[in-house]
C-alpha cells in the first residue's frame, strides 16, 4: 500500500473512532465532525455544571448532623443547604457499615438535603457503637459523597482532554474538510 493510501486508511480509522466515541450516526466526514463538535460542547457544559455543583457543595458542606441515642438505636438528622448527587447513598452505605438498620426515614433531596432517620442496631452489633461514632461516620460519608463529584469532574475532563488530543489535530473544527 502506498504512503498516501496508508494515510487515507489511518484517517478513515480515526474518523470511525471519532464517530464511535461521539455516538454519531453520520456517514460523511463533515457530519461526523459536526457531531463531534456538538459532543465537545456537551462535555464542556457538563464540566461547568459539575464545577458549579462542587463549588456550592464545598462551600456548604459539611452538613449539620445531630445524632440522639434512643432506647434501641439512634435518631439521625442531617441538613445541608445544598444537595449533591450521591449524598443519600453515601450516608446509607455508612449506616450499613456501622450495622445500623434504617427503621424509619424521611428524606428530601430537592434543592436542600434533609434526612431524618431512625437507625436500629443489628443483633450482631448490639451496644458496640455510640452516637458520636454514628455522627463521625455520617460526616465522613458526606465527604465521600462530595469526593465522588470530584471524580466525576475528573473523568469528564480527562475524556474531554483525550478527545481533543486524539482527534482535533486530524479534524480541526474550523478547518477545511
Amino acid at each position: 500500500m502506498s504512503s498516501r493510501g496508508q494515510k487515507r486508511a489511518a484517517l478513515y480509522e480515526r474518523l470511525q473512532r471519532l464517530r464511535a466515541v461521539t455516538n454519531s450516526s453520520a456517514m460523511n466526514k463533515a457530519s461526523i465532525i459536526v457531531d463531534a463538535s456538538k459532543y465537545i460542547q456537551e462535555l464542556k457544559q457538563k464540566v461547568e455544571i459539575l464545577n458549579e455543583e462542587i463549588g456550592t457543595s464545598q462551600n456548604q458542606l459539611p452538613a449539620q448532623v445531630t445524632v440522639k441515642t434512643l432506647e434501641k438505636g439512634f435518631l439521625i438528622n442531617v441538613f445541608s443547604d445544598t444537595n449533591c448527587p450521591g449524598l443519600l447513598v453515601s450516608i446509607l452505605e455508612a449506616f450499613e457499615e456501622l450495622g445500623l438498620d434504617v427503621l424509619d426515614a424521611r428524606v428530601s433531596c430537592s434543592d436542600t438535603f434533609q434526612l431524618e432517620a431512625v437507625g436500629g442496631e443489628n443483633q450482631g452489633h448490639a451496644d458496640s457503637i455510640d452516637a458520636q461514632v454514628v455522627k463521625q461516620a455520617v460526616l465522613q460519608a458526606i465527604k465521600i459523597g462530595v469526593s465522588k463529584i470530584d471524580s466525576n469532574i475528573d473523568a469528564l475532563l480527562t475524556t474531554y482532554i483525550c478527545f481533543q488530543f486524539l482527534f482535533l489535530p486530524y479534524f480541526p473544527l474550523g478547518g477545511n474538510l
